[in-house]
């Protein structure tokens, strides 16, 4: 029986199967030949996010924001590098909410920013509000 996660490449999403001992390694994806987990915010759409969630072997951190959004702009570069410190443990995904309605309305996703966590095809926590990246690499940490 092989140990080996899925990973969803976030160029792409075709779903590749990885040996989580290599994570570290900068793995690419077998499709695209792009890093496969980068350390840095991924933005979505419906269809990606959907499959990230549930096709994913890694946790899954999503920003819901919108670009009009004060907070959600000076969140980005908090976001940014709690995805560094984060990875290559952990995919993060940014949706924007007026672009990708459907991940907003099937979510219930009142606010933005708002990041939520998801974690073998189910979320496991959000919250709602700018964050530094210590709290939300903290917060992350403290779900799984």
């Amino acid at each position: 029986m092989s140990n080996n996660i899925q990973a969803v490449c976030a160029s792409c999403n075709a779903v590749n199967r990885i040996d989580p001992n290599r994570l570290g390694q900068t793995p690419v994806c077998g499709k695209c030949r792009r890093p496969l987990i980068p350390a840095e915010p991924i933005q979505t759409n419906d269809e990606g996010l959907q499959k990230q969630i549930a096709r994913s072997g890694l946790p899954v951190l999503v920003d819901f924001f919108a670009e009009w959004c004060g907070p959600c702009k000076m969140m980005a570069p908090q976001l940014s590098q709690a995805a560094r410190m984060l990875a290559p443990s952990v995919v993060v995904l940014k949706v924007d909410t007026d672009q990708s309605q459907i991940a907003g309305a099937q979510l219930r996703i009142q606010s933005v920013p708002t990041l939520a966590l998801f974690s073998g095809g189910r979320e496991v926590d959000r919250v709602s509000g700018a964050m530094s990246a210590n709290d939300i690499a903290s917060w992350v940490r403290s779900r799984l």
